[in-house]
């Protein structure tokens, strides 16, 4: 689901950009890569100071999914430039460094499996040639552009198994109803199924094996099959729950927990109404709208 750092690396070598030297070193030292980019987004967090040869870095980052096991934060942490101004510098961190500590905090809704647990950095130092991109506070950039259409198909492709498997349990557990409700329920959810199906087909079918343009155009195609990907696999999920009835909502008949699961799709980057706000900015001529800070 989280292996889009890996993803856009490969997209940077096949274009000519940086890339190849993460591949390989994630290739021979068989690394775990856990980004904070889905909390940072285009203002991250966190505090970023200057000292001898580098930064010194504090903050706490949240869905770092992957963490308890991961080796390397792929992070970010906003500076405030003295010539330049607010700015977000990108970098790695080991998680094995000092001043680093993964927090046993992941007690979520559901998705309990991801360990999507924070992290926190206490005065960890970042020297100067870690700093891989730096880019202004708040601002859509270009590097959004090769994540959001290498991420999404990813983690949604997920989801919509989830929802498939969802699915497969209320049409066995629903087989001998006699409920004259349960074929329409049913019906309800094979139409979301199939409307989940067709978005994350595009949405692949969109990144062309690496082949897309990575510019605003190709985001928001993507982004849109991400929300509505997202909430057809909610419905069907939950459609499926409903059919079962009474018994699809306790635990140990293996739908409650799926249903747990899907509702998590909300919450990666770009949700719903950021989404319709990006969308729409971009429809009336404008640029994507700034994150404030």
């Amino acid at each position: 689901m989280h292996q889009h750092i890996v993803a856009a690396n490969r997209y940077n070598d096949l274009h000519g950009r940086p890339g190849r030297a993460v591949l390989e070193k994630v290739a021979a030292a068989e690394l775990v890569l856990v980004s904070t980019g889905a909390g940072d987004w285009l203002a991250s967090n966190g505090c970023l100071e200057r000292v001898d040869g580098g930064f010194s870095l504090s903050a706490v980052k949240h869905f770092a999914s992957g963490s308890p096991a991961g080796d390397i934060l792929v992070t970010s942490a906003p500076y405030e430039d003295p010539e330049q101004g607010w700015q977000v510098l990108h970098f790695p961190v080991s998680l094995k460094a000092e001043g680093v500590t993964v927090l046993d905090n992941w007690y979520p809704l559901g998705m309990r499996g991801s360990g999507s647990n924070s992290v926190k950095l206490e005065n960890v130092f970042v020297p100067e040639s870690s700093i891989a991109l730096r880019r202004p506070r708040g601002d859509f950039h270009l590097i959004w552009s090769v994540v959001l259409p290498v991420a999404l198909p990813l983690i949604m492709s997920v989801y919509l198994g989830v929802a498939r498997e969802a699915a497969a349990r209320a049409r066995q557990r629903c087989a001998a109803s006699r409920d004259p409700v349960t074929p329409y329920l049913l019906g309800e959810m094979e139409n979301a199924l199939t409307a989940a199906e067709l978005a994350v087909d595009s949405m692949i079918l969109l990144m062309d094996e690496f082949g897309f343009e990575a510019n605003l155009d190709t985001v928001n195609e993507v982004i849109k099959r991400k929300t509505i990907a997202a909430e057809a696999c909610k419905l069907a999920t939950a459609k499926a729950l409903e059919a079962c009835g009474g018994p699809g909502f306790m635990r140990g008949n293996g739908i409650e927990n799926l249903f747990r699961d899907v509702m998590a799709s909300h919450f990666h980057p770009i949700q719903e109404k950021r989404q319709h706000l990006f969308t729409g900015s971009l429809a009336m001529g404008q640029q994507p709208p700034r994150q404030a800070f």
